[in-house]
């Protein structure tokens, strides 16, 4: 239950701050309809059963996702599903330290767009293929 504490201790007794903390930080995120735009318009593409990828390199000093669904998925609570698995997985697989993309040098803006097989797959091949998807775009045109 979310609710109104008086104390971070309180906060933490609940569980509440370290359910934050393993979202993903607003300067990791791709936010703006331009950026999601010169994203897909690059390169660098995976395309996979669960999800798409696309990547183009970027000045900035982190590498950043987006995450989108389209409406293909014909419900809010599973679009929104499918939203949260991928941005857990970009999380772990695109922005985490063993991360392909992080250990090149080249940041990278990527775009993870899901499949409706997104929501089919076990969790564990969705992250495998996340994998797959950071090995494949970090490879392509050094």
């Amino acid at each position: 239950m979310y609710g109104w504490y008086r104390t971070a201790v309180a906060r933490a007794a609940s569980g509440l701050a370290a359910k934050r903390a393993s979202a993903v930080k607003r300067r990791y995120r791709l936010r703006r309809q331009a950026e999601f735009q010169a994203t897909i318009g690059g390169k660098r593409v995976y395309s996979g059963r669960a999800l798409v990828a696309f990547a183009v390199p970027t000045s900035n000093e982190t590498n950043r996702v987006g995450v989108t669904v389209s409406r293909t998925l014909k419900s809010s609570v599973e679009r929104n599903r499918a939203r949260r698995r991928l941005r857990e997985l970009a999380r772990i697989a695109m922005l985490g330290p063993d991360s392909p993309l992080t250990g090149l040098g080249i940041r990278y803006d990527v775009v993870l767009i899901a499949r409706p097989a997104s929501l089919e797959v076990s969790f564990a091949d969705l992250r495998e293929e996340a994998a797959q998807a950071a090995l494949r775009l970090s490879k392509l045109n050094r």
